[in-house]
Parts: structure tokens; C-alpha cells; sequence
């Protein structure tokens, strides 16, 4: 074999061309002393793709270190391509969230397309069959042209590709903020079920076996994906659409169904998904885990464009690819598989024990690199940290002008508000029932399925209130994890674990790193004080435009477990005639609420505290009253306080026919409120304090219901009744009577996206 310095029609590598790869000075000098000589293009980018951000977590690590990753409940936890959690009866769930974000910023359907499938081939590597599939989505002000483009082609590429793989799609969120409008946030999460024993891992071994490549051919889409997606969007952005990949749900399915047939058969030693950086790190990867060396021939792998360059070829991310390692024996029984299902599966390379790194084109080596220093000498960074005086400002700023409507009229501000309003329009683009395993779907506090034919389920949610979290990123972190504590909590399911997608700006920015800090912060110590382990997820950074960074955004994937599917409890009022109680304390906190950020025109003040023994302990109360079979409904108090959780309520779900109506009575709730700002029926109304929840009960259970409370220590309050069909929503302050007619509020809220979306994206 012989080595080139250079592929015919490739660069040589210049100071330019090292730039132009996102490797600064120190990291250039560093690969060159750790080869002893100048790369050659090839190592140039295989450096360049594994050294981004995007791959390496280079300004992340030590503080990803600090989140609890253990328990009796984990079986995988970070460094896997999913993290995956003991259930029951032998099943586990294999679960992961990560970002698309870049891509979709230039290229909203195929960038939010091909964030699905990528996500789904991260679960099913790992032997899971995908059961559920989440987003969180966010966007600027729907009044803007351009925002509702993305929105609607994002959507729609989310839609079209789980519709098309055939994975139901069980909940999700969706945000607008005008920090979000030039840089959106499309965040993908997936949910897999599998039998322990048949966890797969992405780990090569055993020197001689060979390497294949499975799955679609290799093109030129994608080519320098990971390094788009570690640096901050501008205005010649629109020029990198060519690197967005370009995605094939269908076979996406065949490639699924292949997968978990060769796993069942144990025909595959281990197997990874050819994702960000595409057969570069997938085969660096699976080596340095393995701590064994490989050697790929890229002549071998199967292309659809003439003339590509082992250059190309390794970086390129073409969408529905997988790198199997394989004994040489297997390789006839793999080949037969892949054929029934109509894919091609090609041996490129074979395990080494040299500890190399070695690309060859024709013989040629265009590549050698020792491989464990490949994946572990990236440099690491720890940026300064240090908080915006700006937003110090903010959190200590109060409203000055006047409120945009009165008590009132605030609600139905609010409920039109396309953050707080219903998503129907975003939801019923995606089939929610395929697989005929959903028991809860879009529309309530979290999604719930069945595990297989078991009597147990799987809750699954994704939160992040980043308003919160810019005021105060470290309160901000701790109420993202019990949010999602909660809504799993609400449907009766206990917490088990979290994925996280940490969305953020230029972390070389000080304000920017403490808010990342900070942030995962708050996280750790609520994941540590709910027992839900961090079991892996993504760090996106470098979500900039020319207007600035996007308000923070650690979004959190949690998945709980549902000991019997007839514990399951809905989030909306069931029965007229039922009882409504509130869990939780209310102080009046406006800081950082929705009403002063929609109704007094102000993103500031103080974020209610966290108080994570309260939150535990509602969890847990909820979960056995669930167990208890004391609840007909149960609905988590969060963004829009109490009279839009009562209110959201008293709709009833996406496709209720008619709402309920409801008769409260606040005279003795919240007496304690002082608020120098609004009027004490505002503070009471829309203040967003954490730990609360609204429950309906059956009459005759109430005692039962107030004595459970007791034993948990949470607070607990009956306050009204649920009304008929079509009713008012009433509620009695100690100042006043407030009145709303049900079918007022319906109108307001399922119908506020669709209003402003009409004719977007036909």
C-alpha cells in the first residue's frame, strides 16, 4: 500500500482550507503533532467533522459530567446511540432526543425530515422497535411571512416521514418567541420498545471482522453537516442548503424492519446508525468504544454519483445508511436479509489490531490516524462564564405600561396566544394511533401507550419553558425537569428518566456559556431529587443569527412508567358533577409568567422559585392516587397559571365534541398574595407558582383524595364543581365573579393557529 499526500482533484491544505474546515490554530497544530506531519484533505475533514462541536461536545463535557447518568432502572446510559431504561418483565425502553436545527433553518421539510429519521435510526440500532416519536419545535411570531413558511414545513416534514415509517406520533410542544426568528429550534425525540436481552451495542470487535455498509447508497447531499451544525446562522446560510440531507421514509421502513431482523437473528456483532459526520463517525466511533482499529476501503462503498472522492465519501451524511460490523461467516445469512427487504449490504472495511484509523481508495492509503486519539485528544474548553448585566435588568424590571386587557379579558389574550393555544393544527398532520398502542394522545399533559401485549405502559413528554430559563437559568433548568415530572406524574405514570436537547448560542460568549452552565445546573439537581437519570441526548449550540442568540432552550424528553394501563388519567374534566381540587401552593409569582409577557408587554421579573421536595412530593402523591383509582382527570399548573389550566380543562380534549363547563371557588385560595404590580385577582388568576396541579374527583372519593394528600404533605383544596356540557366557566375571587362561556373559550383556542395559518404552505 502506498500513501498520498493528496487525492487527484483535491486541495492541497492551506492555511485557507484549514479555515475554511472550522479548525482554529491550536486545533490544527494539535493534528499535526498528533500525526507527525501535514493531513492530507481526507484527515483534514475527518477532523474537522469529529472536532466540530456538534460531534465532540469540545466546550460541554466537563459540565455534561456533572448530570446523574446512574440507577437501578439504567441499562445504557450516555455514549450509546440512545439511552436505554429497565420497565418491566423483561422490556426496556431505548429513548434519545436531538437537534436539526440548522438544517431546518434553510431547509424546513427535509431538515425536520431527515431530524426524525436520524432519530429513529438512533433507536432502533440499539435493538427497539420505535413506538412513539415527540418534537419540540420553535419559531418566531407567526405574524412574520418567513415563520410561518418554517413552521409550516417543518410540520410537515415531521408528518410526512413518521407517517410514512409508520410511528405514531404521541405529543410534543411547540414555541414562538421572537429570539427563535432566525434561528429555529427543531428538536426530535423517539421512544423505543425492546426485550432486554436483545440491547444491541455500537461497539466494534474482533479483529478480521469486516465492516459493511447497509442501507441506501452514498451521495454528495450532506457533505460537512456536523460543522454547519457548529456554527451560528447568517445571512449566507441559505448557501449551505446542498449540505442538508435529503430523506426517504420509505426506506427508512425497510431499513428499520432489517435492522431489528438481523438483531433478533444475532447475526450482527454491532451496528451504527451513519448520522452527523456519516461513515467518518460512525466507524471512528465504533472503534475507539471497541478500542480496536479499522481499516474502510471507500472505493467499495456503494454510490450514486460518479466520481466521488474518499473525501466525499466519508463526510458525506446521505440519510438511511447503517455501518454494520460482522463475523466474515454472517456476512452471506446479512446479504440475504437486506435482500428480502430490497437493501443492499456491502463489506467496505474490516476490524484491524493495530489501533489505526486507515482509509484506502485503490489501494491508496488517503487516511491513517491513530484512533483512540482521534476521538479523545479533541481539544476541551471551559469557556468563561458570566451572566449578561442585561439580564440581571430584566429579572429585575416590573411592568410600566398598562395591561393590554383587563382580569377577564387576559384569558382570552392568553388562550389565543399560539404558545399557550391548542396544536391541533399541529397534530393532526401526524397519525397518533398507527400501531394501535396509544391510549393518551397529542392534546393532554403526556403521551401514553401500551408496552407489547403487557397490562403496563409508557408516559412520554417533552417541556422546556425557556422564558424561565433566560430570567433564571438555573431555576429555569430545575422547573423544565419537574414540568415534565409533573405531566408524566399527572397521567398516573411514575418518572423514570430524561434526554436532553440543550439548545443554546455561541458558547465562546460568556452571558452565553453561564446560561449553559447554569442551566444544566438546575437540571442535575432535579434529576438527582426525582431519581431520573440522565441517560443521553444532544448539546446544540451556536444558534445565532444576525440578531442574537435564541433565548436558551434545554429541552428535556422524559419517559415514565405506568405500573396498569387502568391507572391511565386524562388531563381534561370528565363528569359533570365531579369535584375540582388544587394541589399546591400559590404565592401570586408573575415573574417570568405568560400574562406579563402577553398581557403587560414585559419578558422580566423574578421566576417563581423551585421547590423540589414539593414537586416530588405531588409526583408521588399523583401517582398513587392514580393507583388508587381516585382520579378522573389530572392536569399540571404551568405556563398561563391557574385560569388557564382550569380553562384548558373545561375545553376538554383536541376532538371533543363540546366542553364542560366549571363552578370555582377562590375565596380561600391564595390569600396570602401581595402583588404591588397587578391587581391581586391577576396574580392569583395567571401567577405561574411550580408545584400545583388541578384534579377532578368523584364526590364520594374526595375524602379519600384530601386524606392522601395529607399523607404526602401536599397541600390540597377543594374549590368547585364540574358544570355541564357547553356551560360557563365560572370563578368567585374575594373580589369578584368572573364568567366565561365554554364554547367561547373552544373557539378561541383550537381555532387561534389555524387563524393565523390559513392558506401558509399550500
Amino acid at each position: 500500500m502506498t500513501r498520498a499526500q493528496s487525492f487527484p482533484g483535491e486541495r492541497p491544505v492551506t492555511p485557507e482550507v484549514v479555515k475554511e474546515h472550522n479548525l482554529n490554530e491550536l486545533e490544527y497544530q494539535r493534528i499535526v503533532a498528533l500525526l507527525g506531519r501535514t493531513p492530507t484533505l481526507t484527515e483534514l475533514g475527518i477532523f474537522s467533522a469529529l472536532w466540530s462541536e456538534h460531534c465532540s461536545y469540545k466546550h460541554t463535557k466537563p459540565v455534561l459530567r456533572t448530570f446523574p447518568t446512574d440507577g437501578p432502572q439504567v441499562i445504557q446510559g450516555p455514549g450509546e446511540n440512545a439511552g436505554v431504561l429497565r420497565l418491566a418483565d423483561g422490556w426496556a425502553v431505548a429513548f434519545k432526543i436531538e437537534s436539526h436545527n440548522h438544517p431546518s433553518a434553510v431547509e424546513p421539510y427535509q431538515g425536520a425530515a431527515t431530524g426524525v429519521g436520524g432519530i429513529l435510526r438512533d433507536v432502533f440500532t440499539m435493538g427497539a422497535r420505535p413506538v412513539a416519536v415527540l418534537n419540540s419545535l420553535r419559531f418566531g411570531p407567526l405574524d412574520e411571512a418567513r415563520n410561518r413558511y418554517l413552521f409550516a414545513g417543518v410540520v410537515k416534514g415531521v408528518g410526512d416521514y413518521g407517517n410514512c415509517v409508520g410511528v405514531p406520533t404521541l405529543g410534543g410542544e411547540v414555541d414562538f418567541a421572537p429570539g427563535y426568528s432566525g434561528n429555529p429550534l427543531v428538536n426530535a425525540m423517539c421512544v423505543g420498545l425492546l426485550r432486554e436481552s436483545d440491547l444491541t451495542l455500537a461497539r466494534a470487535q474482533g479483529v478480521g471482522n469486516l465492516l459493511l455498509a447497509m442501507g441506501s447508497r452514498t451521495g454528495r447531499d450532506g457533505i460537512h453537516g456536523a460543522s454547519f451544525a457548529s456554527e451560528d446562522l447568517s445571512a449566507k446560510s441559505e448557501a449551505r442548503r446542498p449540505q442538508v440531507q435529503v430523506g426517504d421514509p420509505f426506506t427508512e421502513k425497510l431499513l428499520l424492519e432489517a435492522t431489528l431482523e438481523l438483531i433478533e437473528k444475532h447475526l450482527v456483532v454491532a451496528i451504527q446508525d451513519m448520522g452527523a459526520a456519516g461513515l467518518t463517525s460512525s466507524s471512528a466511533e465504533m472503534a475507539a468504544r471497541g478500542g480496536v482499529g479499522v481499516e474502510l476501503e471507500t472505493d467499495k462503498v456503494p454510490i450514486r454519483e460518479t466520481g466521488m472522492t474518499p473525501y466525499e465519501i466519508m463526510l458525506s451524511e446521505s440519510q438511511e445508511r447503517m455501518l454494520v460490523v460482522a463475523e466474515p461467516h454472517q456476512v452471506a445469512a446479512i446479504q440475504a436479509v437486506c435482500e428480502k427487504w430490497e437493501l443492499s449490504a456491502t463489506p467496505i472495511g474490516r476490524v484491524t489490531d493495530d489501533g489505526l484509523y486507515r482509509i484506502l481508495h485503490h489501494g491508496v492509503i488517503v487516511a491513517e490516524i491513530p484512533g483512540q486519539r482521534l476521538i479523545d485528544d479533541v481539544p476541551i474548553y471551559e469557556p468563561e462564564a458570566r451572566e449578561d448585566q442585561r439580564a440581571k435588568a430584566r429579572r429585575a424590571a416590573i411592568p410600566s405600561g398598562p395591561p393590554r386587557a383587563d382580569v377577564r379579558g387576559a384569558l382570552l389574550l392568553l388562550l389565543d396566544e399560539p404558545s399557550i393555544a391548542s396544536k391541533r393544527w399541529v397534530f393532526e398532520q401526524y397519525d397518533s394511533t398507527v400501531q394501535a398502542a396509544t391510549l393518551l394522545g397529542p392534546g393532554g399533559d403526556a403521551g401514553v401507550l401500551r408496552v407489547g401485549n403487557t397490562d403496563f405502559g409508557l408516559a412520554v413528554t417533552v417541556d422546556c419553558n425557556s422564558r424561565l430559563v433566560a430570567l433564571d437559568p438555573f431555576e429555569g433548568g430545575k422547573a423544565t425537569v419537574a414540568e415534565a415530572a409533573r405531566n408524566i406524574a399527572c397521567t398516573g405514570a411514575l418518572p423514570l428518566g430524561i434526554t436532553d436537547c440543550l439548545n443554546f448560542g455561541n458558547p465562546d460568549r460568556p452571558e452565553v456559556f453561564f446560561q449553559f452552565r447554569e442551566a444544566c445546573r438546575g437540571i442535575a439537581q432535579a434529576c438527582r431529587a426525582f431519581n431520573t437519570p440522565v441517560t443521553g441526548g444532544n448539546v446544540s449550540l451556536y444558534n445565532e443569527s444576525p440578531s442574537g442568540a435564541i433565548d436558551p432552550t434545554p429541552t428535556v424528553g422524559m419517559v415514565g412508567l405506568l405500573e396498569q394501563l387502568a391507572h391511565r388519567v386524562p388531563s381534561h374534566f370528565q363528569l359533570a358533577g365531579d369535584r375540582i381540587l388544587i394541589l399546591g401552593r400559590s404565592e401570586g409569582h408573575l415573574g417570568g409568567s405568560a400574562y406579563w409577557a402577553h398581557v403587560r408587554d414585559l419578558v422580566g421579573g423574578h421566576p417563581p422559585p423551585v421547590d423540589l421536595a414539593a414537586e416530588l412530593a405531588l409526583q408521588q402523591f399523583l401517582v398513587a392516587a392514580a393507583r388508587d383509582r381516585l382520579l378522573s382527570s389530572a392536569h399540571d399548573c404551568a405556563t398561563g397559571g391557574l385560569a388557564v389550566t382550569l380553562a384548558e380543562a373545561a375545553m376538554g380534549g383536541p376532538y371533543a365534541s363540546v366542553g364542560l363547563g366549571a363552578e370555582i371557588d377562590l375565596s380561600s385560595y391564595g390569600i396570602g398574595i401581595v402583588c404591588s404590580t397587578d391587581p391581586v385577582d391577576a396574580a392569583l388568576l395567571y401567577g405561574e407558582d411550580q408545584a400545583r396541579a388541578v384534579i377532578s374527583v368523584d364526590p364520594p372519593r374526595v375524602g379519600d383524595v384530601l386524606t392522601l394528600a395529607r399523607r404526602f404533605g401536599v397541600p390540597a383544596l377543594l374549590v368547585g364543581t364540574v358544570g355541564d356540557p357547553q356551560g360557563d366557566v365560572i370563578i368567585a375571587t374575594p373580589e369578584r365573579h368572573y364568567t366565561w362561556a365554554v364554547e367561547a373559550l373552544r373557539e378561541t383556542y383550537f381555532g387561534a393557529i389555524p387563524r393565523r395559518m390559513k392558506g401558509a404552505g399550500e
